[in-house]
């Protein structure tokens, strides 16, 4: 199968599927699976500028090194350019092949800070956030944001058209607006707007479940890519999926209960020997409920891996869920 690359600066993708950048969602872990899987290019989890460059002064070796995952795209959050700056640099010294600004974040606490979507109401500041980390880093600077913040100020292709003139060399654009926030349905066919106004790529975002979602969005949008997000809960091989669909026209069939039980005991793993026993194990928790969806006896299999602190009884808990079953759809 040839898969198709999207050239961001000096990178090229794996693919023209990328994995969002998720918090409490897109971690170290739950990306190395993604790409196991085959994924076009992955995102880090958002990272506070401030806070990062912050830490970094009181203990200047803090940080893991992410070459291993190189091309790894690491976003950053913040509304001060010199700050924004200065953590470019640090996350381009740890090894992140392309730094992605945050322009899209609709939470409460993030745009109250006038970062994250909040960005897309201020276009001067968020032009020259754009320009003071290209000028700071020599790895690609991407952003990601909304279609804008409300309906009445959709100015998502105007923005793009900026953040390329002060450097932007790729654009994701989630299909809502900020006020919105996860309601209602992404509109795919506005994300043309923005590929119309810029040279650079675009990148879709927002309700991309399945491959014939993808296929869908590329069609109204024209963008060079999607992106998914939500769509890859307790599914770390959609994007895989998605990118052959694209590339052949045939969906690939879904994983047997059998190996989405191994993958789910392998995630555990992972999380447990990543974060410790114990945060690993909570943590856990809302990746196998997203994993067993679909399954009977899903909803009981939440409740006892919730009340569960052993992490011996949630594996026999898991072994005995992903057993060959009739799938059923539970209420969530």
């Amino acid at each position: 199968m040839t898969v198709a690359q999207i050239r961001i600066g000096d990178v090229s993708s794996a693919g023209i599927v990328f994995l969002a950048p998720m918090s409490g969602v897109t971690d170290r872990p739950f990306r190395k699976l993604a790409r196991r899987f085959g994924v076009g290019l992955a995102y880090t989890e958002m990272i506070a500028s401030q806070e990062m460059v912050k830490a970094h002064k009181q203990q200047p070796r803090m940080g893991a090194d992410c070459r291993d995952e190189t091309p790894l795209a690491v976003q950053l959050a913040g509304c001060e350019p010199g700050i924004m700056a200065e953590a470019a640099k640090l996350n381009e010294d740890r090894g992140a092949a392309i730094i992605d600004i945050n322009m899209g974040c609709p939470v409460k606490k993030v745009v109250n800070s006038w970062s994250g979507s909040a960005l897309m109401r201020d276009e001067d500041n968020a032009a020259r956030i754009v320009e003071a980390v290209a000028k700071a880093v020599k790895v690609p600077v991407t952003l990601k944001m909304r279609r804008g913040w409300d309906h009445d100020s959709l100015n998502a292709p105007s923005l793009a058209k900026r953040a390329e003139s002060a450097g932007a060399r790729l654009i994701t654009v989630h299909g809502r607006t900020r006020q919105m926030l996860y309601n209602g349905a992404a509109d795919w066919a506005f994300i043309r707007k923005v590929k119309e106004a810029v040279s650079i790529p675009v990148i879709g975002n927002g309700d991309v479940n399945t491959p014939a979602d993808a296929k869908e969005l590329l069609r109204l949008s024209g963008a060079d890519g999607v992106m998914v997000g939500r769509g890859a809960f307790g599914k770390p091989w959609v994007a895989a999926h998605i990118e052959r669909y694209l590339a052949t026209g045939i969906a690939p069939h879904e994983p047997s209960v059998e190996d989405r039980r191994e993958i789910a005991l392998e995630h555990y793993d992972a999380l447990l020997s990543h974060y410790g026993t114990d945060k690993g194990v909570r943590i856990a928790r809302k990746h196998l409920a997203w994993a067993a969806a679909g399954l009977r006896g899903a909803n009981a299999f939440r409740v006892a891996v919730n009340a569960e602190s052993d992490p011996e009884k949630v594996k026999r808990l898991i072994a005995a869920l992903f057993v060959p079953q009739e799938p059923v759809q539970e209420a969530a």
